[in-house]
């Protein structure tokens, strides 16, 4: 939502891929610096080239996709003066009413869609149908597709899912694939309710087409992480 500021289309296009793409939530951010603790400093910074990388790449080319023209981007910062608590209260008052009205529903909404899938197991079956995937080409367990189905609903508590299998009483994963795990879920798809999000802000289409791009991109790099990786260190 913060992209209405932007004057074109094209801007608020692009930065709204960028922040879908790579930018996690505060929520995920926290999981994943947790992540980052178990890697060598080599493999965090492995991780932090890569996202950087990825958004500078992918801005550089939506940007000569999308037609339109780019406009001079120009805020005005006020003089700074002693906050008043009465406009503060007001302010305060305004933006959580914002929230609750705008906001709330969708997330709303969307935990209503991860209960029904729970509920009818439809879950476990669409985890199994991204099995394949999760082994042949990321090389991580086959549990590991529960984490990217989660990831979807709750991105955050998809990196929660890969912490717990990374530091659990038996862990799961090893190095390479913590590293894997962690370049696929950062560049993974918004929760749903973000998804909504840029529905709303964006349309269908614009959403769809994002969601279309990120879910095969995110796969793709986690995939060529891994084989890098165990090139490197075989």
């Amino acid at each position: 939502m913060t992209t209405r500021i932007l004057e074109t289309k094209k801007e608020r296009i692009v930065t709204t891929m960028l922040l879908a793409l790579a930018i996690p939530c505060s929520a995920q951010l926290g999981v994943l610096l947790a992540l980052m603790a178990t890697l060598s400093p080599a493999g965090a910074l492995v991780w932090l080239a890569l996202v950087v990388g990825v958004i500078f790449l992918v801005g550089w080319l939506t940007s000569r996709v999308f037609g339109g023209e780019t406009s001079e981007f120009i805020l005005e910062i006020p003089p700074m003066r002693r906050p008043q608590l009465g406009n503060v209260l007001v302010k305060t008052a305004s933006r959580l009413n914002w929230y609750l009205r705008e906001v709330i529903p969708i997330f709303v909404f969307g935990t209503a869609i991860l209960f029904l899938l729970s509920h009818f197991n439809l879950m476990a079956g669409l985890a199994r149908l991204g099995q394949p995937i999760v082994t042949g080409w990321l090389g991580l367990p086959k549990e590991m597709a529960n984490a990217f189905l989660i990831g979807f609903m709750r991105r955050d508590f998809g990196a929660v899912y890969i912490l717990d299998a990374a530091t659990g009483a038996a862990p799961l994963l090893g190095p390479v694939q913590i590293l894997t795990a962690m370049v696929t879920i950062t560049l993974f798809m918004p929760c749903f309710a973000n998804f909504l999000v840029i529905v709303k802000e964006h349309g269908m289409k614009v959403a769809l087409s994002m969601a279309a791009f990120i879910f095969p991109f995110a796969f793709l790099v986690g995939g060529l992480v891994h084989f890098a990786a165990t090139w490197l260190l075989t």
